[in-house]
């Protein structure tokens, strides 16, 4: 069986989603970050303090700290999108990819996703979960965040005005990572107007069952 631990409000996100889309075995350990503990006066240290990221068991796992953290089998993996693309691969089927091609394709996306989108994104998301869009300091994070983001955007865009979905054309473990990237931005909606078809695909993962699901245990479980 696959564990993952995390937290629902983590990058988990798209680990959690992944797996129930690929039917496979596998259950949640709870890790707190030490930050939203250190937010409620709790020492992360304290023997009582819940597992969280500076448990020592946990740094075992992952010495620098973070989730989530997939553990298979003796297998340790502690990068999220190279947690969905080894659970893809482990799963096979149609969100899988199915040769080398697709592989790559899958790689590239992924890759591309977190060093030109998920930083500036997470400003944007950031800024709206703190009350401070509607703040001159915090329409200025946004304002340069989405400056960042117009180019890969762009691209998106073009590659989705030719293309169903980001490989093979068809639904797969490419597009849950990219929209969960994408998410960050979503909020934005200035943003994200400037962009019909690449919101009219995250609309489109994000109408999946699983999907909805993930976001409701998201929603129930405390900030």
């Amino acid at each position: 069986m696959i564990t993952l631990y995390g937290m629902y409000r983590s990058r988990a996100t798209r680990n959690i989603w992944a797996a129930t889309e690929l039917g496979l075995d596998w259950h949640l350990k709870p890790v707190i970050q030490a930050y939203r503990l250190e937010a409620q006066g709790i020492d992360p240290a304290h023997p009582e303090a819940p597992f969280n990221t500076r448990t020592p068991e946990f740094l075992k796992l992952s010495p620098a700290g973070a989730i989530p953290v997939m553990e298979d089998a003796g297998l340790v993996l502690s990068e999220s999108l190279a947690i969905n693309l080894y659970m893809a691969k482990k799963a096979g089927g149609p969100l899988a990819p199915k040769d080398l091609r697709e592989e790559a394709q899958m790689l590239q996306w992924a890759l591309y996703g977190a060093t030109a989108i998920e930083n500036p994104a997470l400003d944007i998301s950031f800024a709206y979960a703190r009350g401070e869009a509607a703040t001159e300091n915090g329409e200025a994070k946004i304002a340069a965040a989405s400056a960042q983001l117009h180019r890969p955007f762009k691209a998106l865009e073009t590659h989705l005005a030719a293309h169903s979905h980001m490989v093979g054309g068809r639904f797969t473990v490419a597009d849950i990572n990219m929209a969960e990237i994408v998410r960050y931005a979503q909020a934005h909606t200035r943003l994200m107007a400037q962009f019909p078809r690449l919101s009219g695909w995250l609309d489109l993962c994000q109408s999946r069952p699983a999907f909805r699901d993930l976001m409701e245990r998201r929603a129930a479980e405390p900030a």
